[in-house]
C-alpha cells in the first residue's frame, strides 16, 4: 500500500513561469518531497507523504494552484509550443499565438486537448480527444475528434478559427462527457452542427510532418541564443536542482520553462554570456545532458516504475547489439487505458484464470501503419511473448522497419530489389480473432488451453457461449484481425 498521495499539477500547454514553479517546489519541499517527475501531458507529479497531505493542500490553495490528488480527471492541454523556434519555425504559428489560444481557456477541460503545429513531429497530433492541428491558412485549424476509450477519429469538415478553439472544446466536452454522445454518428452530427462564428473551408487535406525525433537534450544554438534540454534517465528531478534552475531563470531574465512530451525540460532564450552559469548548475548537480539517441526515443506511461525498468533493460540490450533505431519512437504500456505516442508499442498484459486467478504476464508488440507514431492503424507484430523472448522479438520488429526504409529508398532511386521475390514468398498472412477489451487473440493453430479448446478448432465452430479467457468478453464481440506470418 502506498504511503503517499500522488499529486498532479497541470502546466497548460507545457509552459510554466519560473516563479510559479519555484512556489510549488517550495511547498513541496516543506512537505518533505525531495524529487518530482513530469508526465506525458505536461504535468508535474509529486509524491506527498500522507502525514503532510493537509498542510500541502492548504499551501497550494493559498497559491491558487489547481491540483489533483490520486486522480487524473483533468488531463491537461498539450501543445507543440516547446518546439516553436527551436525545432520548427517559418510558418504563421508563433509563440504568441499559442499563448493567446491558451489564455482563452477559462475552464478546466476533462477531455484531452492537443494543439499542434502540422510541420513538427516532436509533439503528438492525435493522442488527445480533441486534436487541433494548424492548417496552411493563418489562424485556422483542422479539428479531429477521438472518441474517449476508442481509436476512432472523426474530422470536422471545416477549419476552426484560433479564438474559437476554447469555445468549441467546451461545447464538445459538454456533449461528449455530460450528454454521453460517444457513438461515431452522434459525434459526426455534433460536428455538423458545431456553433462556430468564424470557419473556413478546407482547401488542402492535412499532411502531417514525417516523423523525425529531434535531439532534445543539451546546449543548442538557435539564432543568437541558446536553448538547454534536460532529460533524466530515471525521470526524477530533485527539488533542490529545479529550485536552482528557477532562480537562475529569474536572474537571467528568462520568463518560462517548457515541458516536453518526453518528460524532459527545455529552457529557451539563454544568452551566450550566461551559458557558463547554466553549465555550472549542471555540474553542481551532476546532470548529464548527452544521452544516446536510442534512449531518448521512448515514451512510457506516467508513474510506472515497471515500465521504466523494462525500458532501461531494453536500451541496454540495444546498446549491446548496436541496433539502429533512427526514425522510431518506442512506447511501453502496462495499463490498458493509457495513451502513449509510439511507432512500436510494447503492451504488458496478464492472463487470469476465470478472470480471477492471475497466471503470468506476457507482452504484445504492435506497430503503427508505416511506423508513424501519429498513425491510428495498429498492426500486431507478435503477441503473447514471454519476457525472456521479448528482446529478440523487438529486435526483429526494428529490422522490419529498417528493411521497409531500405526498400522505399530502393524504389525512390528506381533500382531493382533482388531480394523482393524471396521476401514475398516468405511472408504470409492469416485471420485470427481478437478480444476488443483486453486484445487477447484466439488462433485456431493454438486453441484455448484455459477453456479446454484443442488445437484446430476454428473460431466459427466455437460455442456461442465462448468467452475470452482473460476478461470473459463474449464471442460475438471479437473482431477479425489479419496477422502477418514470417516464415523465414
Amino acid at each position: 500500500m502506498r504511503d503517499y498521495y500522488l499529486i498532479r499539477v497541470n502546466f497548460k500547454g507545457g509552459i510554466v513561469s519560473p516563479a510559479e514553479m519555484k512556489d510549488i517546489l517550495s511547498v513541496a519541499a516543506q512537505a518533505q518531497v525531495e524529487s518530482v517527475r513530469f508526465g506525458l501531458r505536461h504535468q508535474m507529479l509529486l509524491y506527498v507523504p500522507h502525514s503532510f497531505g493537509k498542510p500541502f493542500g492548504k499551501a497550494m490553495e493559498v497559491l491558487s494552484v489547481d491540483f489533483e490528488v490520486d486522480n487524473n480527471q483533468y488531463p491537461n492541454i498539450v501543445s507543440s509550443y516547446v518546439a516553436e523556434e527551436v525545432f520548427q519555425k517559418g510558418n504563421w504559428l508563433t509563440e504568441g499565438i499559442y499563448k493567446d489560444i491558451l489564455d482563452t481557456f477559462e475552464y478546466r477541460p476533462q477531455l484531452k486537448i492537443n494543439i499542434s503545429d502540422a510541420d513538427q513531429s516532436f509533439s503528438p497530433f492525435f493522442s488527445g480527444h480533441l486534436n487541433f492541428i494548424a492548417s496552411p491558412t493563418p489562424n485556422f485549424w483542422y479539428l479531429y475528434v477521438r472518441i474517449p476509450k476508442s481509436n476512432q477519429l472523426v474530422s470536422f469538415k471545416r477549419l476552426v478559427f484560433s479564438n474559437e478553439i476554447a469555445k468549441v472544446s467546451q461545447y464538445l466536452e459538454d456533449h461528449i462527457l455530460i450528454e454521453k454522445h460517444t457513438e461515431n454518428k452522434e459525434v459526426e452530427t455534433l460536428l455538423e452542427n458545431l456553433p462556430v462564428a468564424i470557419a473556413a473551408p478546407i482547401e488542402t487535406e492535412l499532411v502531417p510532418a514525417r516523423f523525425t525525433l529531434p535531439y532534445y537534450e543539451g546546449f543548442n544554438r538557435y539564432g543568437k541564443k541558446t536553448w538547454l534540454g534536460i532529460y533524466r534517465r530515471n525521470e526524477t528531478f530533485s527539488v533542490e536542482f529545479l529550485m536552482k534552475i528557477c532562480k537562475l531563470c529569474q536572474e537571467t531574465k528568462i520568463g518560462e520553462i517548457c515541458l516536453t512530451p518526453f518528460k524532459s525540460l527545455i529552457i529557451k532564450g539563454i544568452q551566450e554570456a550566461d551559458r557558463w552559469k547554466w553549465s555550472n548548475v549542471l555540474s553542481e548537480f551532476n546532470i548529464n545532458v548527452r544521452h544516446a539517441a536510442n534512449e531518448l526515443n521512448w515514451q512510457i506511461e506516467d508513474d510506472s516504475d515497471t515500465a521504466l525498468q523494462l525500458k532501461a533493460a531494453l536500451v541496454r540490450r540495444f546498446d549491446a547489439i548496436d541496433l539502429r533505431t533512427f526514425g522510431l519512437c518506442f512506447g511501453i504500456k502496462t495499463r490498458p487505458r493509457t495513451e502513449v505516442y509510439a511507432s512500436i508499442m510494447l503492451m504488458k498484459r496478464r492472463f487470469r484464470l476465470f478472470n480471477l486467478i492471475p497466471l503470468h504476464s506476457v507482452y504484445d508488440i504492435s506497430y503503427t501503419e508505416d511506423f508513424n507514431p501519429n498513425g491510428r492503424t495498429k498492426k500486431y507484430f507478435s503477441q503473447g511473448i514471454w519476457r525472456f523472448n521479448l528482446d529478440e522479438q523487438l529486435r526483429r520488429c526494428v529490422l522490419k522497419y529498417n528493411n521497409l526504409i531500405a526498400e522505399n529508398q530502393i524504389k525512390a532511386a528506381g533500382l531493382k530489389d533482388d531480394h523482393k521475390a524471396a521476401d514475398s514468398e516468405s511472408i504470409n498472412t492469416k485471420i485470427v480473432h481478437q478480444c476488443p477489451c483486453c486484445f487477447t487473440i484466439y488462433d485456431e493453430d493454438f486453441g484455448d488451453l484455459l477453456n479446454s479448446i484443442p488445437i484446430g478448432v476454428s473460431f466459427e465452430n466455437l460455442s456461442d457461449n465462448y468467452t475470452c479467457p482473460t476478461c470473459e468478453t463474449g464471442k460475438n464481440e471479437f473482431k477479425k484481425l489479419e496477422m502477418e506470418i514470417n516464415l523465414t
